[in-house]
């Protein structure tokens, strides 16, 4: 993908969200999901936004697992608040493949790595929003209306609608991401962790030989010649490349 190509689409992207946004904001009520593994954050964070969003119904969860769970439950739901370090996720990979599972769910990451080389990876990654957790409620609250009036947003200092810039293979990386399903998702994220496919398949609560059956496919779609390939790979995508756990190999 070229840079230039990859600010067409991402421009693109962002008329076609901003007129479909705009329309759904006439909608009385809205479902808003806060996915964070911190159970005090999750109750700011609802308080901030229904201050301000008096029609909105929430729904939480802790991990990356229960977030595919609720999005089961509530397919329509108007928007995702998502911890950028939520147990699971792998730095931006679980917003990759949101954006291939859900691509029409608006996703607000939400992260105390506020720096500017991650805001502009979130949102050339799909995000629509970006808010640090040092921000205030007023902030939190204002900045849920925006996006779910189709708007674009992100911490002060950086403007909504400036250049996002993201690593050429991590775009590539996350495209391939988006296509892998929830439960081979799982298994990817398990994967690394550096769990075997016995443990996998036991945790998982699934047969061996499923477990291998996913792990073929996430190879194929990744274009990872093994299950370390793999692992490498989602590197490119980690807030932290040192958490990368090299797996054993086994055949598949």
């Amino acid at each position: 993908m070229s840079s230039q190509s990859g600010r067409n689409t991402d421009h693109n992207a962002r008329k076609i969200w901003g007129l479909w946004g705009a329309n759904r904001y006439l909608q009385m009520n809205y479902e808003v999901l806060i996915v964070d593994d911190h159970p005090l954050f999750r109750a700011a964070l609802k308080g901030a936004v229904a201050a301000t969003c008096t029609n909105c119904e929430f729904f939480e969860a802790e991990s990356v697992a229960g977030l595919f769970d609720t999005l089961e439950q509530h397919p329509s739901a108007d928007l995702l608040l998502l911890d950028l370090n939520l147990p699971g996720a792998y730095g931006f990979c679980a917003l990759a493949h949101l954006r291939g599972s859900h691509p029409e769910l608006p996703v607000i990451v939400v992260s105390a790595m506020d720096d500017l080389r991650t805001v502009r990876q979130a949102l050339a990654l799909g995000a629509q929003g970006f808010i640090s957790k040092s921000a205030d409620a007023g902030t939190i609250g204002g900045n849920v209306q925006s996006v779910l009036r189709g708007e674009y947003v992100s911490p002060a200092g950086l403007p909504a609608n400036s250049e996002t810039e993201a690593d050429v293979d991590a775009l590539d990386l996350a495209q391939r991401l988006a296509q892998l399903t929830p439960q081979q998702f799982r298994v990817f994220g398990m994967l690394c962790l550096g769990r075997l496919n016995k443990h996998i398949a036991y945790e998982l609560q699934i047969t061996e030989a499923t477990v291998k059956a996913h792990m073929t496919a996430i190879l194929r779609k990744l274009g990872a010649a093994n299950r370390t390939q793999a692992v490498l790979l989602a590197g490119r995508l980690l807030t932290d490349p040192h958490a990368i756990r090299t797996p054993a190999e086994e055949v598949e």
